[in-house]
């Protein structure tokens, strides 16, 4: 029977952790443990709403599962430093420690990557946690110039929140386009030509050398010698996960693989007895890509606490095979992607065209639909995600759906 259940991290994906385990019958104990002092919130309006607006900080906040469940106990503030095993337990940086525990969850997310110099320059952000948000908003305050380093998804969403602030921003990043792994080169383009007409500035195809300054940065050296007066810089090159306190204690006896995230059965269950992982910072099997991808979405961590509620409560539940959803919005561009895109797909837009702010894209791979973009088209795409598991062929699904 179990019990007491640990659950390391309380973001997004410990709190609906907690939540699924008590929709599936679990009236045990509860501990979840954060490093963070604050209680969970939501991350994606950290590079949006939170800078443009000014969103206080009890908009961001969700509701606290320990206002209304006493048999949950949140201990803020306090990082885990290791897992025991036999018996299963935690300890935490004040040296205390949670003992003879029934399950462990780990739900630590990912950190900012960041790059190898600059360090200790003042001026230079990244955009990860609540604290990070609250820095970069209080230091863009007294700027004018900022450089982005990085056209993924953060760097892209923060250019245009500093461009709707009026301030003056150039995006760096050694592809040739912006989201090309996520959307590829040409709709990657197609947003960049948005954010060209608000004002962004483009340095493309080239990566970052140095940062210029004493104690603070004061410009960006690019390595074809390009130098960007700065007065802020934000680094958006990714995130890795959440593993550094695994790693560096070790797990004596246990069977816990990390490579790119700990490694998890399609339950999420690791294969040390009572320990599971899920979340960004977790790699489950996925029973369609043999590849295992690690997705750093605010849908799958939802989908993956039902899972692991349901493996912990009953002993068992279905393999889980998602097809991702992320969703990004960038002035009044809302686009959503569902399933993969990769290099050499085939691609068909439809329902509008690329001069458009609103129109369906679809991709395909071997003769089957593996990828959909919509812009401002959520309906045509939650069509998509369903025909995506259900392995339609790109063909049909052309004709379907455009």
């Amino acid at each position: 029977m179990v019990d007491r259940i640990g659950v390391v991290g309380a973001s997004l994906a410990g709190l609906r952790t907690v939540q699924a385990l008590r929709r599936e019958g679990h009236a045990g104990r509860i501990i979840v443990v954060g490093d963070e002092p604050e209680p969970p919130y939501d991350r994606p309006p950290l590079s949006k709403q939170f800078l443009v607006e000014d969103w206080e900080e009890e908009r961001l906040r969700f509701a606290h599962a320990a206002e209304a469940d006493p048999a949950t106990e949140w201990r803020l503030g306090q990082p885990v430093t290791s897992l025991e095993t036999g018996p299963l337990g935690l300890e935490l940086e004040d040296g205390s420690r949670l003992r003879d525990l029934d399950a462990v969850v780990i739900a630590t997310g990912a950190r900012a990557r960041r790059l190898p110099f600059g360090r200790g320059l003042e001026g230079i952000h990244t955009l990860r946690s609540l604290a990070d948000a609250r820095a970069l908003r209080v230091d863009l305050a007294s700027s004018r110039r900022v450089v982005v380093v990085g056209a993924g998804f953060i760097g892209m969403e923060i250019a245009a929140s500093c461009r709707q602030k009026g301030l003056e921003v150039t995006v760096v990043d050694p592809l040739p386009a912006p989201l090309v792994r996520g959307l590829g080169p040409i709709l990657g383009e197609r947003v960049a030509k948005r954010h060209r007409e608000a004002g962004v500035a483009f340095h493309l195809g080239v990566g970052v050398e140095d940062f210029e300054g004493d104690a603070r940065v004061v410009g960006v050296r690019l390595a074809d010698g390009t130098n960007l007066p700065a007065d802020l810089v934000v680094v958006g090159i990714g995130a890795v996960p959440a593993t550094d306190w695994l790693a560096t204690n070790g797990i004596e006896g246990a069977r816990i693989e990390i490579d790119n995230g700990i490694r998890c059965d399609a339950t999420g269950f690791t294969g040390c007895a009572g320990i599971f992982a899920l979340g960004d910072c977790a790699r489950w099997d996925h029973p369609r890509d043999p590849a295992n991808p690690r997705f750093e979405h605010w849908t799958n961590a939802v989908e993956q606490a039902d899972v692991v509620a349901q493996r912990i409560v009953k002993g068992e539940a279905p393999d889980f095979a998602p097809v991702p959803y992320v969703w990004t919005d960038q002035f009044e561009l809302r686009i959503a992607i569902v399933g993969e895109v990769r290099e050499g797909d085939e691609m068909r837009v439809g329902l509008g065209s690329l001069e458009d702010d609103r129109f369906l894209a679809l991709f395909g791979r071997e003769g089957r639909l593996t990828g959909a973009v919509g812009f401002k088209r959520p309906r045509q795409l939650n069509a998509c995600r369903k025909r995506i598991a259900e392995g339609m062929g790109f063909g049909e699904a052309v004709e379907a759906l455009l």
